[in-house]
């Protein structure tokens, strides 16, 4: 019933949401198989070490409009996939996504202090356009940004 239901809503939302949203799905899909296929390292050599965290480029107002829009989409379509599309996955589609249509952005990966109950560093990765953060926004204030790239 819920499928139905999620069918009914994906239908009636206008043409340019409803093309957002596959390819949202379709890159969060190669998102994910890229970091299942790839080396952490590889997947990560084009990072910097962040020194400061400088002010973000101000946006004009329609790439503001058009990014805020590809994470929403991003953040929608991950509750759907039959995959695991958690802060990394999304944080890579997100970059990849604004990058095509040339809206400048940071990707930010950082860590927290503390380790999760399986001995694991607990990590988390997020994008900012201009001010704001487009897709893993909760709890990004709690890590300590590590590496950053800006694209």
């Amino acid at each position: 019933m819920r499928l139905i239901s999620n069918f009914k809503k994906f239908v009636s939302l206008p043409f340019k949401e409803k093309k957002l949203l596959i390819e949202a799905f379709f890159m969060l899909g190669l998102m994910r198989l890229a970091i299942l296929g790839v080396s952490f390292k590889r997947l990560t050599r084009n990072l910097t070490h962040l020194e400061d965290r400088t002010e973000p480029v101000k946006l004009p107002t329609e790439q503001r409009r058009i990014a805020l829009t590809i994470g929403k989409a991003i953040v929608r379509a991950a509750r759907y996939t039959p995959w695991e599309s958690a802060c990394l996955v999304q944080a890579l589609a997100a970059q990849r996504m604004l990058k095509r249509r040339g809206i400048p952005g940071v990707f930010y990966l950082g860590v927290m202090k503390g380790e999760t109950e399986d001995g694991k560093l607990n990590a988390h990765a997020w994008t900012q356009c201009g001010g704001e953060i487009i897709t893993g926004k909760g709890g990004h204030e709690n890590f300590t940004v590590m590496f950053a790239r800006k694209w």
